[in-house]
């Protein structure tokens, strides 16, 4: 069994609230450390694409999912739009149609293209798109080296979070290419050298958290979004976690015994979802009796001891169901991973918790389009926790907040169990 390097592995630790690519406020030269920050991340983006054909990055092979070319150039109008518009005098637009067709969800900034209609796009093509992508990171960085300071703290703030908007977009990259590729009969791979992360020794021990009051929420300095704060206090415990992550070994005894057509341990909404054909996690195909899986790097035979993947929340819960235990909430999820008893916590798959996604007590988003950004979602989905294989280094930390709905199963989404004394 190899195993080799993933995508991009995630080694942040359990407290950690960035990384070395962010610089840090009052450098001397902070103007030249954003912009290493800036040719980073944009760089990172283009390496994730470098492997795809130009067929390859207008297929939309889901409502869900977007083509990569779009994810690029989205990411681009996202720098023009609330970097470069508001606070570059002298810019010229690269193509006044582009705010039209690579707008996401900001209803503020203007109206957009369909979503489900993206990879109906096939011009600008996914030239025009690198060289849109050029033009903004020209004047990104020439604004970055010569605007006048107060000109300069204002736009930080909003680089930095276009930043992290675009590793986010990184990861969508690789889930929807994956879901797109997963399409073809053919079963191509992404990255033939593509392989999971060592994981964790197993075990079947827990940690115990007691009952106890804790903050929860973003506490370190550095960069997160509004969606993690204000920090609260939360009554958690008394309750076990368990330390690893649910196998594909663990998963197979759940197949074996039924759990797909045992409606006892499903949720109703979840048993009309599985009744769309689920017998297995998403990407799973049995051939000649034998399970295997859709990765980045093509069909291959499932690993018993790599972690479950390609499960929804509502698989995840019936799972937990059926092991006599639950989800965790994502409180006892973070205050477990503050005190580093979480094996696997980052890295490696997102888990999912038993917490609607909502605001915290106290949440105020931020004004304009950019309070858009996570607030409007906040009803109808679930937390994830953690970080996956596909994740950017530089993107995890204990209080970030991922959240889809409970059918989703194309995102890198595993789970690990709780269970309470008594």
């Amino acid at each position: 069994m190899r195993r080799a390097r993933p995508v991009a592995s995630n080694a942040a630790s359990a407290n950690a609230a960035g990384h070395a690519l962010w610089p840090e406020g009052g450098a001397a030269d902070a103007r030249q450390a954003w912009i290493r920050a800036y040719r980073a991340v944009r760089a990172e983006t283009e390496r994730r694409g470098a492997r795809l054909s130009a067929e390859d990055q207008v297929v939309q092979s889901m409502p869900d999912a977007s083509p990569v070319k779009w994810h690029r150039a989205h990411t681009t109008w996202f720098f023009e739009q609330f970097v470069l518009a508001p606070h570059a005098a002298r810019y010229q637009s690269y193509d006044a149609r582009f705010a039209f067709l690579f707008n996401s969800y900001y209803v503020a900034a203007g109206p957009r293209h369909a979503r489900p209609k993206r990879g109906l796009v096939t011009r600008p093509n996914a030239a025009e798109v690198s060289r849109y992508r050029a033009h903004v990171d020209a004047a990104v960085e020439s604004l970055l080296a010569d605007a006048p300071p107060d000109v300069l703290d204002r736009m930080i703030p909003v680089v930095e979070l276009g930043l992290h908007h675009e590793q986010q977009h990184q990861e969508l990259m690789l889930t929807d290419v994956l879901h797109a590729f997963s399409e073809n009969p053919t079963a191509p791979a992404y990255d033939p050298d593509w392989r999971w992360p060592p994981c964790a020794a197993r075990g079947n021990d827990c940690c115990e958290l007691p009952e106890g009051i804790h903050t929860v929420g973003h506490q370190m300095p550095g960069f997160c979004f509004d969606n993690e704060t204000p920090a609260h206090r939360a009554v958690v415990g008394p309750v076990r976690l368990a330390r690893n992550l649910v196998t594909n070994g663990e998963w197979l005894a759940f197949m074996r015994d039924g759990g797909y057509a045992r409606p006892e341990l499903w949720l109703s909404d979840g048993w009309a979802a599985a009744a769309q054909g689920w017998t297995a996690p998403g990407y799973w195909r049995e051939i000649a009796g034998i399970w295997h899986g859709f990765t980045l790097a093509g069909l291959v035979p499932i690993e018993q001891e790599l972690p479950a993947c390609h499960v929804s929340y509502y698989e995840a819960d019936a799972f937990a169901r059926w092991a006599g235990k639950h989800l965790p909430s994502e409180a006892e999820w973070e205050v477990a991973a503050r005190a580093g008893e979480l094996k696997d916590a980052f890295g490696v798959v997102w888990q999912w918790t038993r917490s609607a996604y909502s605001p915290y007590p106290g949440y105020r988003p931020v004004e304009g389009a950019l309070g858009e950004y996570n607030g409007k979602f906040m009803v109808n989905q679930m937390v994830l926790r953690g970080s996956s294989v596909a994740t950017p280094q530089g993107h995890a930390r204990v209080s970030y907040r991922n959240f889809f709905y409970p059918a989703a199963r194309w995102q890198f989404t595993g789970l690990r169990l709780a269970d309470f004394p008594g």
